[in-house]
Parts: structure tokens; sequence; C-alpha cells
């Protein structure tokens, strides 16, 4: 549905759903995300931000209160996408012999969680369940609401990767961030998307570096989106029209596969794209079964 020209009765379908559905859903959403704003707003009183990072460093009840508030009405707006129910499921590694983790002699902590990306709507799970930082858009931290709410989430904002020799650049943002977070559990994870970019969810695309530069352990996240008329997946469509349609379904489906921490090798740590290469293989070929794409 929404790529292609519909029979009378799925469009007539459709017109009850959007005089229905959408009004109700739009307001709701705009109540959860205001109510969220006006949390970071007093949560944000009398702090100031630091200049390098662009972000308020919350402590204590703050914190503890963006957090919790974030991670609720995240779970909130997805009940008003029409995500229902989410089923996550807990695997291990089929072949654990084969895939070095280190598991058994020291429980890491994962310095980002990484994940496929596959839709706008990854961003509001991993909210609702790990609230963690991730690379945005630097025009983002301007928006109205979000910008703010942006900020207390820790974003890196970003425009362009800078070669100066007075920047650290993403990557070297990122991978401060992620050592960061590994070392300090208080610290916020960095949710990293490997891929770079959306997909349909059939496939796994290659993965860049930036995740994996860090040398610390990750916590691989699939998400896919089940569905029967309109696919929740953000590949090619306009971003507006998708929102809409994927607010005329009555029912949205979640599918959600949380992987054990993935620990590298030495011979992973010293070589970045050995890890990418490794941890996509992984995911792909092992637990999720789906081909990957001669690129």
């Amino acid at each position: 549905m929404g790529r292609g020209p519909l029979r009378a009765a799925r469009r007539v379908e459709l017109y009850l759903r959007a005089a229905l559905l959408v009004p109700l859903r739009f307001v709701a959403g705009m109540l959860l995300l205001v109510a969220y704003y006006l949390v970071c707003r007093v949560c944000t009183l009398f702090v100031d931000e630091v200049a390098e990072e662009g972000r308020p460093r919350l402590r204590g009840w703050r914190r503890v209160a963006v957090v919790r508030a974030g991670q609720g009405l995240s779970r909130a707006m997805l009940f008003v996408f029409g995500f229902y129910w989410i089923r996550e499921t807990h695997r291990s590694y089929p072949n654990a012999e084969d895939v070095h983790q280190g598991q058994s002699e020291e429980l890491e902590l994962p310095g980002a969680i990484v994940s496929n990306h596959v839709s706008y709507v990854d961003i509001l799970y991993h909210m609702s369940v790990s609230f963690p930082s991730f690379v945005a858009k630097e025009s983002v931290s301007r928006l109205p609401l979000v910008g703010l709410i942006s900020k207390c989430l820790g974003c890196i904002f970003v425009q362009r990767e800078s070669k100066a020799s007075d920047s650290k650049g993403v990557s070297g943002a990122v991978t401060e961030r992620v050592q960061e977070a590994y070392q300090d559990k208080n610290s916020s994870m960095m949710l990293l998307f490997p891929e770079g970019t959306t997909t349909n969810g059939d496939y796994l695309l290659p993965f860049r570096t930036g995740a994996f530069l860090a040398r610390v352990p990750v916590q691989p996240v699939i998400l896919r989106y089940p569905y029967m008329m309109f696919s929740p997946a953000w590949d090619s469509m306009d971003g507006a029209r998708h929102v809409f349609l994927l607010l005329c379904q009555f029912v949205n489906y979640i599918e959600v596969v949380r992987l054990p921490v993935y620990c590298p090798s030495e011979q992973e740590k010293e070589d970045p794209k050995l890890y990418a290469n490794n941890v996509r293989k992984l995911i792909a070929t092992e637990v999720l079964f789906i081909p990957l794409p001669k690129i």
C-alpha cells in the first residue's frame, strides 16, 4: 500500500482510516511530545550546556527524571503509532564455539548498541528500552520541541565529517562517547546504525567501522516489522506520506531480537573493519538467516 494504485474498496478503507485514526493519533502524539519537552525544560533549568558537546550535563534527579519520562513516553508514543505489543526475543549465538566473546571469563557491559536501521520508529523503540544517545543532523538541535529533547538525549550533532586538525570529526566524537559509556556505567550508551541508512529489513548492508573504532564490546539488537498492508520500513517513500500511511493502520508490529554482548578478539580490536564484518556476518547468517548482498 502507498506505492501503487489502490482498488476502489481499498481506497475507501484508507479514507475512513485517515478520518478516524490520523487526527486522534496526531493529537495524542503531539501531547506526548509537548509533555516530554516540558519535562526536559524543567530538568534543564539553571543547567548550562557544555559548549564543546552542545548538550546539558544532567546529574542526579534531573537525569533520572529525563530518562524515566523518556522511556515511558516513548513507549506511549509507540502505542499511539499502533505498536500495541512488542515481541522481544533474547537469542544466543548458535555456534558460540566459533565466536570469540569472552563471556565466560568476564561479564562485559557494552559501550554501544549496534542495530539495523529500518525506520524512524527504531529510535522510539530504543528510547523506550535503553534510552541511548545517537548521531543526529546538526539542524535537529534547532527544531522546536525536538531540539531540546535531542540535547537531553545527549545526541552528537554533525554537519559533515571534518578533516580539520582542530576537530575530532564525527568518528572521533563517536569513539570518545562509546569509550566513555563503556568505562562509566552512568553514561548513556551510544546507539549506532552501522549500515548508515534505512533499508527494507530484508538485507543487511555492509557495516561502517564507526561503531567499532573504540575497540569495546557492543550489544547487537535487530528490529523487524512484519506487516500485511503497509510496511513500516522507511526505504524510499517521502517522510510525511510514510507517517500518514503508518498512522492509518490499526495495528503495527515490531519484533526485536536481542543478542548477547559481543566482545571483540585482540585481532578484531586491531582491525575495526574485521570487527564490523564479523558482527555483520554473525547477525545475518547465523541468527537472522538473511542474505548478504554483494556490494
